[in-house]
C-alpha cells in the first residue's frame, strides 16, 4: 500500500509539473519596457562655447562635424571634443560623402570609398575618438541610390571598421515615389543593399514631415526614432532627425506651431533666437560612444 501510494504521489506530482510547465509556456509573455529616448542637436558651424550651457539644459548629445559639412570649406567644430564631453554633451559624429555626380564609375566610386575612409579615420584619431565609435557617413541625396553610390559606401563602410570604428550613414526616411504603386527611403535602399552582405551599420534617419515628425518640439519623453518613417525603422534606426532649419515648407507645412516667424527652429533657452539648429531623438544620450571613447 505504502508503494502505491509513493507511486501515486510521484504521478500528481509529475502532473501537476506539467500542467504548470505548460501554463506557463503558453502565458504570453510580458512586453520588454520602452526605452527612453534622449534629444541631441546638430547644426553645421559650431555655435560657440558660450552655447554649451544654455543647449545642455536640453539636449543630451550634440552632432560633431569631422570634415567640412556640406557647403562648408571649413570645418569649426574641430578642437571642440573636450569642452563637449566635459560640458555633458554625448556624441553622433558625421563625415561628409561625396555627390552622386562626383562617382564616375564603379572603380572610381571604389577608390574614392577606401579614401574617404582613411580621411574619416585620420579625423576621428585627431579629434580624440577612440575605438568603437559610431561615425555615420553624411548623404544628403533622397530616394535610391545609383549602383556607383551604392559601391562607394560599402567601400568606405569596409575600411572604416578595420580601424576598430563602427560605421553608420546619415541618410533620408522621406518615402520617394518611384511609379504609382512603390516608393523608395534612401535609408531603406540602404538597408536592403548592404544588410545581407556587410558587416553591422548603424542608421541616423532624417524626416521632418508632420506626422510622423512632431516639428520644432523638445518634448520632455522625445519621440523614439522607431517612428521616423516606414515599419523598417523599428528595427535598424538609431538616430532620428525630426526637425531642420530652416524649416522645409514642402514637408512642415503640417507641422505644429514651434518654428520661429524667420523658418527656423531654436531651443527653448535660446531666447535671443541666436543658434538655429536641427533636432534629433535617440535611444541614447551618446550615440556614437563618443564621450566615453578615449584615443
Amino acid at each position: 500500500m505504502s508503494r502505491l501510494l509513493a507511486m501515486l504521489t510521484v504521478c500528481l506530482l509529475l502532473g501537476a509539473a506539467a500542467l504548470f510547465s505548460r501554463d506557463t509556456l503558453q502565458s504570453p509573455s510580458p512586453a520588454p519596457p520602452a526605452k527612453r529616448a534622449y534629444l541631441g542637436f546638430d547644426r553645421n558651424i559650431y555655435p560657440g562655447d558660450d552655447a554649451l550651457p544654455v543647449l545642455r539644459k536640453t539636449f543630451s548629445f550634440t552632432g560633431y562635424w569631422l570634415s567640412p559639412p556640406p557647403g562648408e570649406t571649413t570645418n569649426t567644430w574641430t578642437g571642440k571634443r573636450e569642452i563637449l564631453r566635459k560640458s555633458g554633451f554625448g556624441f553622433a559624429v558625421l563625415f561628409r560623402g561625396r555627390e552622386q555626380k562626383e562617382l564616375k564609375s564603379p572603380e572610381d566610386a571604389s577608390a574614392k570609398g577606401e579614401e574617404d575612409a582613411r580621411a574619416t579615420v585620420e579625423a576621428a584619431q585627431r579629434a580624440g575618438f577612440g575605438p568603437q565609435t559610431i561615425i555615420f557617413l553624411d548623404i544628403e541625396e533622397g530616394g535610391r541610390l545609383s549602383p556607383e553610390y551604392h559601391r562607394y559606401i560599402i567601400q568606405w563602410l569596409w575600411n572604416v571598421s578595420p580601424y576598430y570604428f563602427q560605421g553608420g550613414f546619415y541618410c533620408s526616411g522621406i518615402p520617394v515615389k518611384e511609379d504609382k504603386d512603390q516608393t523608395i527611403t534612401t535609408c531603406e535602399d540602404i538597408l536592403n543593399d548592404l544588410a545581407p552582405r556587410s558587416r553591422a551599420f548603424s542608421l541616423w534617419s532624417y524626416n521632418d514631415m508632420c506626422p510622423p515628425s512632431p516639428g520644432c518640439a523638445f518634448p520632455q519623453n522625445p519621440p523614439s526614432p522607431s517612428i521616423s518613417g516606414k515599419e523598417f525603422c523599428e528595427i535598424c534606426v538609431d538616430i532620428w532627425q525630426y526637425a531642420q532649419s530652416p524649416r522645409r515648407k514642402e514637408f512642415t507645412a503640417h507641422c505644429p506651431p514651434g518654428y520661429h516667424k524667420d523658418g527656423n527652429c531654436y531651443a527653448p533657452g535660446d531666447t535671443a533666437h541666436t543658434w538655429f539648429l536641427d533636432v534629433n531623438t535617440a535611444t541614447s544620450p551618446d550615440p556614437s560612444n563618443g564621450a566615453s571613447a578615449k584615443k
